[in-house]
């Protein structure tokens, strides 16, 4: 068998499928995680499972299922509270879809009554107060001011945050007190205070040696401060690195550092083996053979004696020889750095070898987050400096208990185990939800392979599910090796930027030119969300930095920014200017920095280029040449419409139904002078779509009207014109949901129609609509709950577009 898919319900008859996968064709047991939630995360029982073989590997072959098992909760105590909650919340749905539908076909009364008997809401209050205010009266004012309220009370928020995002750049320039910033490098390490707006820089790569040195920059101040210019200089500080990973402790103000690039790799010279560390000699990741390899270019036998003389030397300076050098480099350190209390500024050496008490070995290119609260430290992945790069190994899943000192290994990896694995990778990115306890991994590169697969790790029940085997094809970005990821927990958003790309196996990495960045959205970790691409700013001048990847950033959740640095642009010299910011060159040199680490003057920001969807990393001849690394700072905004704004768009809604209804019953004149002051003045006339909108007004409505009908003559109204005219999508919206078939309800008629659309008994005579404007204006009101939070709201489906999936009754 090779494709199946897997469904499972409490009845033969309703039947759910919760997997559709595919099997290798060899002897290796696979274990695959099956959906048990549904998409408000409220678990689901199950009584009977049904595995339906898809295609075989061969066309001669015969499906077969052979040694299948699954593991799952069988108490019957808990798995009679779970179908009791479930039973309870599909009562709720059904009953909050007929009362919909009742409420759509103007059967008030017994609405009233469900509701005041079964003790539960259909909705926010404020909701319902706006059905009646714009439905049933017609109160513009008063559904106006609910607008505004509901707009405090946070319930526009969701479509605010489902709105297409946009980036805002901006070039941090700020130097220290003698004019120096950190200098061009990639693999470095980041991490961020955010309480107290600092953001620490340590080592990486600059083409031509590891380096150590330690920075701070102050957000408010906007200012660098060296730390150290070398940390090894300085008592238990760590020695010069690469591809290592820190995290901050707001806890207790601690930061913590772990693995590099290096360790017992070993190089062939002329003169025989020597204990050089690879990141001596590495330049990061290279472009060989159609894959990134992270090795020297050894071919240039100049730049290899060169290192070699360099290594030699150092070794010959370790006070106990080159032995205890490359000794020195199989240990798996441990380092902490104290930015507060009495030991402010000095370093700890926790561990001179991880892996001895649990923990893991030399590592690189691993993922590392910290949980302040708990006071645990999560590593993951990366590759294990221990072996050579023709046998790579990755390391798994640990944690650091910070009060106990002690390390604990999960088995996340393990494809024999009774749960699903995370396969080990290196690369990746992983970011840590502290509100639900949940590690997100992705991408990254096993082997040869880039990865677009996606899984969480619940921490409390050790539990991995897998939420993509591959998120390109649902709208994700492509294969991906050394993005960047940060999460923040109260909008659950993860925010990737940058890194190398493979749209098919075989095909060369790319860079992403014109939109490296994504947004992953989510309401539950366990269920899959959605990605969206951050466009960039409307502005065509706003500055733009160049793609890059080993690159680092933070994330300040109080501010809602994204601060990134350096990283490998991997580009031709005549791609992009020198500063990084995606100018072309204009003459010169164009550096920031002198041949012997000096800055020039900053040049004032220039519009950006815009450029190919895609570059390809460049291969010289020179291993330094084709690494173009970066020492450009950017801070980034995620810029989305106001809560103002999404008001404002609400209010044009309803005064559009206003206007309309000013054109079928009143004075010309009046309804001409309403749309060029009390319409005009909520439409955004700088965008195109909406004032297209507002112009269409004149002509659907208002020029239509004559001769005009009267306000309940239904039999003229077979051809009803649109409540919104012409389409007003937007760039920035979020798509527009499907149109139930509430929105369109059957046209009242005399031949014995069930639904009339009659005054309801207990609406008042007065102001109860007719039947044509009732439908009109449960139409508008379809248009404004798109504008409210769905936990507030009537279903987003109508009850005949359920019913139209069943076949025994459609």
């Amino acid at each position: 068998m090779k494709e199946f898919e897997v469904l499972v319900g409490m009845t033969e008859d309703n039947m759910t499928e919760v997997l559709r996968a595919g099997l290798k064709n060899d002897s290796t047991a696979e274990t695959f995680s099956l959906r048990h939630t549904n998409r408000q995360g409220l678990p689901f029982p199950t009584r009977y499972v049904e595995i339906v073989p898809l295609s075989a590997h061969g066309q001669n072959f015969n499906t077969s299922i052979w040694h299948v098992s699954f593991s799952g909760i069988t108490d019957a105590a808990y798995v009679e509270q779970v179908r009791r909650r479930y039973n309870e919340h599909r009562e709720n749905i059904a009953l909050r879809q007929v009362l919909k539908h009742l409420r759509q076909r103007r059967f008030l009364t017994p609405v009233n009554q469900i509701l005041s008997q079964s003790g539960f809401r259909l909705e926010h209050p404020l909701v319902t107060s706006l059905h009646e205010s714009f439905v049933l009266h017609g109160d513009w004012s008063r559904t106006e001011q609910l607008i505004r309220d509901c707009s405090d009370a946070g319930l526009l928020r969701n479509y605010r945050q489902a709105c297409q995002a946009r980036t805002r750049w901006t070039r941090i320039r700020g130097l220290d007190a003698d004019g120096d910033v950190p200098c061009r490098r990639g693999g470095h390490a980041m991490c961020m205070d955010e309480q107290n707006g600092i953001i620490y820089l340590f080592g990486g790569w600059d083409g031509q040696r590891d380096l150590d040195d330690f920075w701070a920059y102050d957000v408010a101040a906007d200012t660098w401060k060296l730390l150290s210019l070398a940390t090894s200089r300085e008592k238990n500080g760590p020695s010069p690195r690469a591809c290592h990973k820190m995290v901050f402790d707001s806890k207790t103000g601690s930061i913590y550092l772990l693995g590099r690039l290096g360790g017992a790799d070993v190089v062939e010279g002329p003169g025989g083996r020597m204990g050089v560390p690879l990141s001596d000699l590495t330049d990061g990741p290279l472009l060989r053979n159609g894959t990134i390899e992270w090795r020297s270019y050894l071919s240039r036998e100049g730049r290899l004696a060169e290192q070699m003389a360099d290594a030699a030397a150092r070794m010959s300076q370790h006070p106990a020889g080159s032995a205890a050098y490359a000794s020195t480099n199989q240990c798996s350190e441990f380092f902490r750095y104290h930015t507060r209390g009495l030991d402010a500024g000095k370093w700890d050496l926790l561990a001179f070898d991880t892996a001895a008490s649990g923990g893991p070995p030399v590592i690189s290119d691993h993922q590392m987050a910290i949980d302040s609260e708990a006071q645990v430290i999560y590593v993951f992945g990366g590759h294990v400096n221990e072996t050579e790069w023709d046998a790579m190994k990755f390391s798994g899943m640990y944690s650091y208990d910070i009060r106990t000192s002690r390390w604990k290994l999960y088995n996340t990896s393990d494809a024999y185990a009774s749960h699903p694995s995370i396969p080990p990778r290196f690369g990746h990115s992983m970011v840590l939800d502290t509100n639900n306890q949940t590690l997100f991994i992705f991408g990254g590169q096993r082997e040869e392979r880039y990865l677009a697969d996606m899984y969480t790790f619940h921490i409390p029940t050790r539990t991995v599910t897998e939420l993509f085997s591959n998120f390109a094809a649902v709208g994700g970005p492509d294969p991906c090796f050394t993005q960047r990821a940060v999460i923040d927990c109260e909008t659950r958003e993860i925010y990737v930027f940058g890194g190398l790309s493979r749209a098919k196996p075989a095909s060369s990495p790319i860079l992403e030119a014109d939109s490296p960045y994504w947004i992953y959205r989510y309401t539950h970790p366990e269920v899959p969300g959605k990605w969206s691409k951050l466009v960039p700013d409307k502005d065509p001048d706003s500055p733009w930095p160049q793609p890059r990847y080993a690159h680092q950033v933070v994330y300040d959740a109080k501010s809602k920014t994204v601060y990134m640095h350096g990283g490998n642009g991997g580009l031709d010299a005549d791609d992009f200017s020198d500063d990084g910011d995606g100018r072309p060159l204009s003459g010169g040199d164009g550096a920031d920095h002198d041949p012997q680490g000096g800055h020039s003057a900053p040049a004032p920001e220039e519009p950006r280029r815009r450029r190919s969807s895609r570059v390809r990393p460049t291969v010289a001849a020179d291993a330094d040449a084709d690494m173009k690394r970066l020492d450009d700072f950017w801070r980034l905004e995620i810029v989305r419409p106001s809560e103002e704004e999404i008001t404002r768009r609400a209010l044009f809604e309803v005064r559009k139904q206003q206007f309309r209804e000013m054109c079928e019953d009143g004075p010309p004149i009046k309804a001409l002078t309403f749309l060029q002051t009390k319409v005009s003045a909520v439409v955004n006339h700088d965008d195109p779509q909406e004032a297209q909108a507002f112009r269409s007004l004149l002509s659907a409505h208002l020029l239509s009207a004559f001769p005009r009908p009267a306000p309940g003559d239904t039999a003229s109204s077979s051809r009803p014109t649109s409540v919104a005219g012409p389409s007003t999508a937007r760039a920035d919206s979020p798509p527009p949901r499907k149109r139930s078939r509430s929105s369109s309800p059957a046209r009242t008629s005399d031949d014995g129609s069930i639904i009339r659309w009659e005054r309801d008994p207990c609406e008042s005579e007065g102001t109860a609509p007719s039947p044509e404007r009732f439908r009109q204006r449960t139409e508008m009101f379809e248009r404004l709950m798109a504008f409210i939070n769905e936990d507030a709201k009537e279903p987003d489906r109508d009850l005949l577009d359920i019913l139209s999936n069943d076949d025994r009754v459609i």
